[in-house]
């Protein structure tokens, strides 16, 4: 079934003109990203050229997707906008409330029953604004997307940070914080600076043990967590047209594991067939039309060096396999050195646990590949040494590989088939064990590996590989096993090798479902009625934040001053957190503790100025606002990295928290705070860092003259009774001041509708 063909046909329809529009003023040929960014111009055609990382430029894009966790926000903010229902076709997906503990159907039971009260008001809100919904088992947004309305040449933004998965199959997928996604589903333009181009050209073809995680693995190695940011990475080549649409998914997906704004292929023979593979011909027989304009200009791909700020060349057919970690996912490791860097590094050499699936490998294709690896244990008499679990992306994917016997070959060999839902991957999982904070490995086809990201154990050190990568480490057992050249000991008292994998892009007799998990909107949805008790600990009606008052701030308190990396999971958590998503209160309590104070490098630990004893962050903060007082966080590098976590900023913003000054800023955490009205701030002269003081009180200036480009100034007033100042640079653009001056980018809407 293709969702929404009549609004695909439309991005289509006016396509080629304000391609040539943008072709005529740029004066040159055009990469694919700037056929898309170009063609979704709030204003229409272009009539002016923009600078890369400079310009900010409204977007009109086509669609919004938001998981179960942060659409309670982006929904309760929604409420408040004054909109009779969405704009564009936006969808919600229950994925991220489901706990991995026993199995799938065991877990899901206890979530439905768990969340009863998130689900219904999501379905009612849903109901009555026009919104496409998900229920719990249907599958991880992402896949869902890839699966029903990902479609070349399009632009979505999504509340989760890997909605980047899209580009898989040609779309301009951006992850984006709840604020954002309640102006498009509002009506109105959604700002983007305008992105750098990064270009990475693919040759050869992938072979045997590679795959094409093994790509963005070596990838991530290249541009690190933050190489990427401020920048959409275009993929090209004869190698990138050789990969699977799913493959090239896996690819756009980790693409947010290094800052990307977002990652993207053209559209070719792979992309259409996973369209008519998935009862969306339609859709690919409007794509074929467009061909010319759904990849970059041939002269682009023939001289790419003139055409993109940065270039990797990749040979496909040179790649080994790579292994990426522990506690970040940039730290690349080939296969052939990962024996030698576990002994180096004193890791963990047995590992514990391999776990497949999730949004960045559940394809056909992946299970099929990880399904053959462990039939081998059964043929080749093996024991598996490690546990194993298997999470499928959709209920779309899940009841095909059932019934095609893979999933058997799985539990075979002992592995435990988990809900079609983020689970183990966000921290959903209720490992045993982990609270005694024992040193241990695990390895996943997961995206991210941050500290404590999967089990809340920060002993834990996580590894991520391709799919098939992690069961054939899961029989082994041992990191320092190589599957490639080394043999194991089977029952039988034989060596054995594990063979290459082998795997299927598409089921031989098609995809097949029951029940996909799909319930489409009211007609009219005025007579619904959306019930928030007053009562309920896990959603609160939301109070709009204060206007500014016209005033330079004075008095700030320091609440901390975080060292070193703190990514939206040490600002706020998810794992057990994630139930209180839709009370602001509530999760607020969270805020910070996994930050680490650059004063007494102990987490969720910080001193309170008043009381002059240490506490937590939270209760800090809220002693702070109490008395009257606000507050400033101060950060390092890339502060906000990782999930588009909206919490990260409205919590600050809720217990009084001002302003946010840090080194530098991931891109969509440092949207965020500007949505929320407050200011976010980077050190002109990062060494002055290091002036600031623990007991610190903070004045900034120059907010009287708050303009785009203008230096705001902030003042240090030290316990000693000296005082120091110096210049702080911002990103804010005129309409982002507005919002400061509204006290929130939702304040702004409202006034304005």
């Amino acid at each position: 079934m293709a969702f929404d063909i009549d609004m695909i046909k439309g991005v289509y329809t006016r396509m080629a003109s304000r391609i040539d529009a943008a072709r005529s003023v740029l004066g040159k040929p055009l990469t694919l990203t700037e056929k898309i960014l170009y063609s979704h111009l709030d204003k229409g055609n272009a009539s002016r050229a923009y600078a890369r990382g400079d310009s900010y430029v409204d977007f009109r894009p086509d669609r919004v997707a938001m998981q179960d966790a942060t659409a309670q926000m982006a929904l309760l903010q929604f409420m408040q906008a004054g909109k009779n229902r969405v704009a564009v076709p936006s969808t919600v997906h229950c994925d991220h409330l489901i706990q991995a503990k026993v199995g799938a159907l065991a877990d899901l039971k206890t979530a439905n029953d768990t969340n009863k009260e998130v689900y219904g008001f999501l379905a009612s809100v849903s109901d009555k604004y026009g919104i496409g919904f998900w229920k719990p088992g249907a599958g991880i947004i992402h896949q869902v997307v890839l699966e029903n309305y990902a479609f070349p040449g399009g632009m979505m933004i999504g509340t989760d940070s890997h909605t980047v998965n899209a580009g898989g199959l040609g779309m301009v997928a951006i992850g984006v914080g709840g604020a954002d996604a309640v102006d498009v589903m509002a009506g109105m333009p959604w700002e983007l600076k305008f992105p750098k181009l990064i270009g990475v050209k693919l040759t050869g073809r992938l072979s045997g043990w590679v795959s094409a995680k093994d790509v963005i693995l070596k990838v991530a190695g290249i541009l690190t967590v933050k190489g990427g940011t401020g920048a959409i990475v275009e993929y090209f080549g004869e190698g990138a047209e050789s990969i699977s649409c799913t493959g090239k998914g896996t690819i756009c997906n980790m693409g947010a594991e290094i800052g990307a704004t977002t990652s993207i292929f053209g559209y070719d023979a792979k992309m259409r067939e996973y369209l008519e593979g998935t009862e969306r011909k339609e859709v690919a027989a409007e794509a074929d039309k467009m061909m010319s304009h759904l990849t970059g200009d041939p002269e682009v791909y023939e001289n790419p060096e003139k055409y993109f700020d940065q270039l990797i060349e990749i040979n496909l057919s040179k790649l080994e396999p790579y292994i990426n970690g522990p506690f970040t996912p940039d730290l690349a490791t080939p296969l052939s050195g990962f024996a030698d860097a576990v002994k180096e590094n004193d890791w963990p050499v047995k590992m514990e646990v391999g776990l497949i699936g999730s949004c960045t490998n559940s394809s056909y294709e992946d299970i099929t590949r990880s399904a053959s690896v462990a039939q081998q244990a059964i043929d080749k008499k093996l024991k598996v040494k490690s546990e194993f679990t298997v999470t499928p992306g959709s209920e779309l994917v899940r009841y095909t590989v059932d019934r095609d016997g893979y999933l058997d070959v799985f539990r075979k060999i002992g592995g435990v088939v988990l809900a079609n839902a983020c689970g183990p991957c966000i921290g959903q999982w209720a490992r045993h064990g982990a609270d005694k904070q024992e040193k241990n490995a695990i390895m996943t086809s997961f995206n991210r590996n941050f500290a404590k990201r999967n089990d809340g154990n920060p002993n834990t050190y996580g590894f991520v590989a391709s799919p098939e990568m992690v069961t054939a480490f899961a029989i082994a057992g041992d990191l320092t096993f190589n599957p490639m050249t080394d043999y194991l000991l089977n029952a039988d008292g034989e060596k054995v090798k594990l063979d290459e994998p082998q795997g299927i892009e598409f089921p031989l007799k098609g995809f097949a479902v029951e029940d996909s998990g799909y319930t489409a909107p009211a007609e009219d949805g005025s007579a619904v009625e959306v019930i928030v008790d007053p009562s309920s600990e896990r959603l609160q009606i939301l109070t709009p934040f204060p206007a500014w008052d016209g005033k330079d701030i004075t008095g700030l308190m320091l609440l901390i001053k975080a060292k070193g990396k703190c990514t939206t999971d040490h600002i706020s958590m998810a794992g057990p957190w994630l139930r209180f998503r839709g009370h602001l209160d509530n999760i607020s309590n969270n805020m910070l503790i996994g930050a680490s104070n650059a004063f007494n490098h102990l987490t969720n630990s910080v001193k309170n100025q008043v009381t002059t004893e240490y506490d937590t962050v939270p209760d800090t903060a809220r002693l702070y606002k109490s008395e009257g007082y606000g507050s400033i966080v101060v950060g390092d590098e890339n502060y906000g990295e990782g999930s588009s976590r909206e919490h990260a900023a409205m919590e600050p913003r809720n217990l009084g928290v001002k302003a946010v000054l840090v080194k530098s800023f991931a891109r969509i955490h440092e949207t965020n705070l500007k949505k929320q009205g407050m200011l976010a701030l980077t050190f002109t002269n990062k060494i002055d860092y290091d002036k600031v003081l623990e007991d610190d009180t903070i004045d900034i200036s120059g907010l009287e003259d708050f303009k785009p480009g203008n230096t705001l100034r902030l003042t240090l007033h030290h316990a000693d009774g000296t005082s120091e100042s110096f210049p702080v640079n911002h990103s804010y653009n005129r309409n982002q001041i507005e919002w400061f001056k509204a006290g929130s980018a939702l304040n702004l809407i409202k006034s304005r509708a």
